[in-house]
Parts: C-alpha cells; structure tokens; sequence
C-alpha cells in the first residue's frame, strides 16, 4: 500500500490491490503511484499550507459576535474566559479600551446631568426664586462690624487660641474682601435666611470646607452620636460627622427612628434640597474625604476621643470616641485605610456672640416603642397648638410646615427640636439643623410626617408655588438635585443620592401637593398664607 494515503481523500485504483494482480506486483511497483514520492511530498506541503492560509483568514471571522455589534452582552461573551463574571460589575476591556457601549452610557450620563444643572440655573432664575424685596433694615443683620476700638475698651473675654502655630495671623477689618468666607458668613445672617439667593460668598466657603487644612479636631459634647469639630487656620470651624454606612443602604426596617444612624451623606443632601426648596436654612453643608490619621488623630488635643484611635484587623484606622449610643468598638468608624468620607458643615456663631434659643416641636413624636404621642391620638391638636405662643400670631405657623414639608420629602422622622437666634424674637426663621437620620428609606414614605400639614391646612403661597414648579419636567425635584448634588466633591466618588432617592423625592413631592389641594377644598382660600400676592400665578403649571 501507498505510505501517503493522505495525498489524496479519495484512493486510486492503482493503490487497491487484489490477489488477482499479484503476478504483475513487480510491473506494478515500477509503476509510480504517486508518480514519485518528491511529487506526494509537494502535495502534502501545498495542503498544510492550504490548511494554515484558511485558519489565518478566518481568524478575525470568529472574534466578531454574531449578534448585532456594539452590544454589551456580546462582549461580555468573548472576554467570559478572561474576566470571568467581572463583566457584572466592570466594564470589560478589549485591547486596551474601555467597550464602547460603557463609554456611550458614561455620555449619556454626563448629558443628563449637564442637562440637570441647566434646569437648576433655569429654576434660580426664576421670579420665584428673586422675589424683589426692601432693603434689609440695620437691626435686622445678626452680626455687626464693630467700629475700630481702643485697646483699653477691648473685652478681657476675648478667645486667644493657647497656641498660634498653625493659625494665620489676624490681618480682618472692616472691609468684606480681607474676611475669611466663614466670617462673611456670619456676617450675611439676616432675620428671614441663613444666606442670600445667588450667594457670592457659597462658592469659596465650600471650597474651604472642602480642601482648607485641619488644625484641629475634638469631639462635640453631647448628642447620641460621634460627631467632631474641626478647626482652620484661619479661624474657621466646622462640624464633622463620619460615614457611618454605605450610601444606597436603606435604614433596617425593624429598628425605630430613633435607633437609626446618623449618615454623613444626608447632611449633604439636605442641604442642597433645602436651597432648591428657596428656603435657605440649613448651613452650608460639603462632603470631604478626611485623613484619620494626619487630619484628625494627629492634630485633636482630645484626650478622649485619642484614647479611641486602633488598628483594624485589616489594617484600616478606626476610632470610636465617647457618646450615648454607637460609641464603641463595634460600631467605631474606619478609614480606608486612612481615607474616610465625612460631612463637614460650617458652624454657626459662637453661643457666646450669639444665642440661640432651643423650642420643642408641638408635633413632637413619644420616643417610646409604645406610647403615642398627643397629636397622634387627638385629631383636631391643632387647634390647640394655634393658641399657643409662638403659634398663635405672625409666621411661626407657617415657618414650621416648611420644615415639614422639608421633612418629608427627605424622609426624617427625627425633629424633636428647632432652633431660632434669641436676637430676633419669635419673628424669625427656624434653623433646620440636624438631618443626619434623613434619606434612611426610599421604598417607603412616612406620611405621619405630614399630619401637621394635614391637621393645620397652612402653607405659604410662595412654598406652595415653588412646590408646583418642581413638578415641571423642565424644573423637575430629581433632576435638580441630581445636578446640584453633583457639584459636591464626593460626588467623584458615587453619587451622593441613589436613583431610587431621587425618584422617591418627585413621588413624595405629589403627596405633599395632594394634601394642600385636600385641605383647599375643605377649607378654601384660608389655607394659603400670602406672602407673594403679588407673584400669584408666577408658578402655576400652565406657566
């Protein structure tokens, strides 16, 4: 038999053999069956090349999908051997690049919140929002330069920091360009706001919540939970509360309001949800990623809370201080390994400058796991409540269901408690601090917020128009927040407000609206409070 069968698929005569044709064997082997062996070796080396030509021409046919190109999936299929289930969680690599499907979803979100932050000027553009109103009379500032004084009429009182070392020498007059932001701050405090529409002074404020070096960092006395405050080299404090959980986790449904932590990233968020409400009474609020190590350990003269700093099993700096509840060791907060997200609010003046009074909520809830409170067993609790000072005259009323309306929308069941500078009485504006308990839930909304809307049927006019403007998709409550909330710095690091927080935002947004419309028909026009009679129809849908 031939040695090269594999000349040729299919066998030639001349290579089958019989025992018929073994007398003609010899003639037969002289015969070439192949003609010779150097023209089968030619043929099984134009094969193989054959062979290698085909496999190197269809090489490029199999990397593409069969399915429509560009799709994430298919993509994911062909790099299954070398990422595994990563794809899931990361966006697969193809030589070197980034696919472009990840890249055109990244566009499409830079396009929703470019257009996002156009709605946000678009809304502070509003009349709504520049309500033209009389100069600010003198004895309504807070806070007052006071006129070059001799050194033998200076207080004895004054603070001196016991070292100078890392403060900036004091080089302040009267003139707003040689004052830190925190002073222009304090200094821009007036009867009805925390701050003007259109701030100039917002701007470097942030940034100097957000970038100035620390000095100093000892922890604020009471309070259930760990909060810090911190200190600037030009004078500057600030109030610090660490991230206690993830973003997107929501509050456990089996604890109570008043067991839930306290989330850094809530603070934030109120803030800027309390501007685009027009409200303006919440201190300016950023997010910061701070140093455990150099920006808080290193530099607080805390003896106590420096007796909380370890090591975590896995190397990460932890810290726990010393409160009420959730300062111990299995609750203690950790860097990663040092860096650490935290919220950092500007502080308002000092209690020695300026006093604050401290009023308990009438809507106060029982803080027990079963007792009711008052107003939630007595329907008509209003009614009392509006013949009760401050209640019964001016805005107070009114200034109280901003708050809950503020309250809703995010979600915190946690106002025992406001507070008012003693400076202007009972005509002022409340001071919505503390909403660290905000945003726990997104799935669920808590409508016993709501019940002093619901039993008082009172709101401002120009709440009421605002509220109905944000429902507009050209001015849309979650696509305002999201641009908004995009400017703070750690929104590099993840949103500061998962998607279903923002949606959540809009739902509870209609609720509040059905309410007052609920109320109106009831009881009519005296539910609106008017104050911006001359702006009526300034925010009506049809606009």
């Amino acid at each position: 038999m031939c040695c090269y069968r594999s000349c040729s698929d299919t066998p030639s005569p001349l290579l089958i053999f019989t025992s018929a044709h073994l007398p003609l064997r010899k003639m037969m082997w002289r015969t070439p069956r192949c003609r010779s062996r150097t023209i089968c070796l030619s043929l099984a080396s134009v094969t193989i090349f054959l062979h290698l030509l085909l496999a190197f021409v269809s090489l490029p046919v199999y990397q593409q999908p069969c399915g429509p190109p560009g799709t994430l999936t298919d993509r994911a299929h062909l790099d299954h051997a070398s990422v595994g289930i990563r794809v899931l969680a990361e966006p697969p690599v193809i030589e070197g690049r980034v696919s472009d499907d990840v890249s055109v979803l990244g566009d499409d979100r830079a396009e929703a919140e470019e257009s996002g932050r156009s709605k946000l000027e678009a809304l502070f553009d509003h009349p709504l929002y520049n309500v033209p109103g009389a100069p600010i009379p003198e004895d309504d500032w807070l806070m007052k330069v006071k006129p070059k004084v001799k050194a033998s009429e200076r207080s004895s009182n004054m603070w001196v920091s016991a070292s100078q070392e890392a403060y900036e020498d004091v080089q302040w007059n009267s003139s707003r360009n040689s004052q830190p932001p925190w002073l222009r701050f304090h200094l821009g405090i007036s009867r009805w706001q925390l701050y003007p529409h259109r701030d100039p002074n917002m701007e470097p404020l942030i940034q100097q919540l957000a970038t100035h070096r620390i000095v100093s960092a000892v922890q604020k006395s009471g309070g259930t939970q760990l909060k810090l405050v911190m200190s600037f080299p030009n004078y500057g404090r600030a109030m610090m509360k660490p991230m206690k959980q993830e973003r997107d986790e929501e509050t456990n449904y089996n604890l109570y309001y008043f067991s839930d932590f306290e989330r850094h990233n809530a603070e934030i968020a109120a803030f800027h949800l309390d501007r685009v409400l027009g409200f303006r009474r919440i201190p300016p609020v950023v997010g910061r990623l701070v140093d455990v190590v150099q920006e808080i350990k290193d530099v607080t003269t805390d003896r106590k809370l420096a007796q909380t700093f370890f090591t975590s099993p896995v190397g990460n700096v932890c810290f726990y201080g010393k409160c009420s509840y959730y300062c111990s060791t299995e609750h203690a907060v950790c860097g990663g390994p040092r860096g650490l997200e935290a919220s950092v609010a500007v502080m308002l003046p000092d209690l020695s400058l300026e006093t604050r009074r401290t009023w308990r909520s009438p809507w106060r809830r029982s803080y027990s796991r079963s007792k009711l409170a008052t107003w939630e067993s007595e329907p008509d609790y209003c009614s009392t409540v509006t013949k009760t000072p401050p209640y019964d005259r001016g805005t107070r009323l009114v200034d109280f269901m901003d708050l809950v309306v503020l309250d809703f929308l995010m979600g915190n069941m946690d106002r025992h408690h406001y507070e008012t500078f003693e400076k202007f009485g009972t005509d002022t504006f409340l001071i919505h601090l503390d909403n660290g308990r905000a945003f726990g839930r997104h799935s669920k909304d808590e409508p016993s917020i709501l019940a002093p809307l619901e039993q008082c049927c009172r709101i401002r006019r120009s709440t009421w128009l605002r509220l109905q403007l944000l429902t507009l998709s050209r001015y849309r409550l979650s696509d305002v927040m999201r641009a908004s909330l995009s400017r703070d710095p750690l929104h590099s690091v993840a949103p500061l407000l998962s998607e279903p927080h923002l949606a959540a935002l809009d739902r509870r947004l209609k609720t509040v609206l059905k309410t007052v419309s609920q109320c109106r028909r009831r009881r009519g026009d005296e539910v609106i409070y008017d104050d911006v009679s001359n702006l009526k129809d300034t925010g009506s849908p049809a606009g």
